[in-house]
């Protein structure tokens, strides 16, 4: 990692970063904060302190019984997070420690911890594989997530726990998706290969960089060719789509409930052809339905955009039933840990239950709008059962017109990295989601009447 900037700046930017999740506050709205020039660095080395968090704080509870005041404690679990493991250390070890002491020395607000930090942290180098030794036992410091998350996943996958904990504390790679419109993966993939990068097929329609990159360095990125999108999150317009043909003289009518930031959206118009589908995009957040004109300005695709609550049809409904409705409902975001690894430690357990009822409501409040015949994916990004199998299965036994059709169900986070892949997903790296596709049956006619 190099770069112009003193490490100490960027220590005490990214110990800033820590310090708001801790708080409360999601990475990115903190990142947003950072000075332009230090956010690269500064992003690189806060995604590799959440992922070692649980074994920083394990260490700092060897060294001092009593934590620092907030903006020193960020700083040292930040250090002890970057440099425990000499091996995945983004500097040399030695060199973290002095310019983490730099830092806490020229912030103000850590100034009077300084020497606290310094002396933590020499005892740290002195006494690393002993301290090390001593977490060993806590199950917080081996997965690098919160006590209650590991005991929930292996309830819910008693099988797979460990590997999907493996999984999803490695980095994600950056995939693509492939405009159906435009290219085919393999043509997109040569332009790439011409252009000096990279990639590898997964799914019908993606592409999986060996290397991450700027988008504005992806050739045809500006007019639309290809997509930032997971592999597990290509899977939904496919899904939702295959089969489904309009009336003669008609096009689909689709809603995709819950679309900001409109990758689903832009996939279904990619998917469905020039003349296949009439797509109505809503969001209950007006300047997130921004950003889902804005994506599909780039992909040169248009769908009608509203802003509404999907729980709330009445609002926003123009009472013209739906052929096909995805519905991405709002959840833990449990299974995209990779990418964001702050989720972990912002969630907190009583989560789970209600956002289960958010999506039990918004379940109950869009199948009505379905036409007989006609489909409803549900989807989250989540790998706890309360908002994937159980969701479904509650709702199709209170719901005897609706069936399930064949689906994938929980896909578990998988990285090409991971040593120890979890046997069910098919489609190789991709983040941790859940798919259940479900079908309205018609009506039953009248019962006619017998001698």
């Amino acid at each position: 990692m190099v770069s112009s900037i003193p490490l100490w700046r960027q220590l005490q930017a990214a110990a800033s970063v820590l310090a708001a999740v801790r708080a409360g506050r999601s990475a990115t709205d903190a990142l947003a904060a950072v000075d332009g020039a230090l956010r690269p660095g500064v992003q690189a080395l806060v995604f590799q302190a959440l992922r070692q968090l649980g074994q920083a704080e394990a260490l700092r509870r060897q060294l001092a019984r009593r934590a620092p005041p907030p903006e020193a404690d960020a700083l040292l679990c930040l250090a002890l997070a970057l440099a425990w493991n000499p091996q995945d250390a983004p500097y040399e070890v030695f060199t973290l420690v002095n310019q983490a002491v730099d830092a806490a020395k020229r912030q103000p607000s850590t100034q009077a911890q300084s020497g606290f930090v310094n002396a933590c942290l020499r005892r740290f180098l002195r006494e690393r594989d002993a301290l090390v030794a001593a977490t060993a036992s806590d199950p917080v410091a081996q997965w690098n997530h919160p006590r209650w998350w590991i005991d929930r996943l292996r309830r819910d996958h008693p099988q797979r726990w460990q590997d999907i904990l493996r999984a999803s504390n490695l980095p994600a790679p950056m995939t693509l998706r492939v405009n159906a419109r435009q290219a085919t993966p393999a043509q997109y993939r040569q332009t790439l290969a011409e252009a000096g990068i990279t990639a590898t097929p997964i799914g019908a329609h993606g592409l999986v960089l060996d290397q991450g990159r700027p988008v504005h360095e992806l050739p045809g990125f500006d007019t639309g060719m290809v997509s930032v999108q997971d592999a597990a999150a290509q899977q939904a317009a496919p899904l939702l789509l295959a089969g489904l043909q309009a009336p003669p003289g008609e096009r689909l009518r689709v809603l995709d409930a819950c679309a900001a930031p409109g990758g689903k959206t832009a996939h279904l118009l990619e998917l469905a052809g020039p003349d296949g589908a009439d797509v109505t995009a809503l969001d209950v957040d007006a300047q997130r339905c921004e950003r889902i004109h804005q994506n599909l300005q780039r992909i040169g695709l248009a769908a009608r955009v509203a802003v509404g609550d999907a729980a709330s049809p009445g609002a926003w409904w123009d009472g013209q039933l739906f052929d096909a409705i995805l519905l991405d409902a709002p959840c833990t975001a449990s299974g995209i840990v990779r990418r964001h690894p702050d989720v972990r430690w912002l969630r907190r357990e009583t989560d789970i239950a209600q956002l289960a009822a958010t999506q039990a409501r918004l379940l109950a409040a869009l199948w009505p709008l379905l036409k007989p015949g006609g489909r409803l994916l549900y989807c989250t990004c989540s790998v706890f059962r309360a908002e994937g199998d159980a969701q479904v299965q509650a709702f199709v036994a209170h719901n005897t017109g609706a069936v399930l059709l064949p689906s994938p169900g929980h896909l578990m986070p998988q990285s090409g990295a991971n040593a120890n892949p979890v046997p069910d997903n098919l489609e190789g790296d991709h983040d941790g989601f859940f798919y259940a596709l479900l079908q309205k049956l018609p009506a039953p006619g009248p019962v006619q009447a017998t001698a």
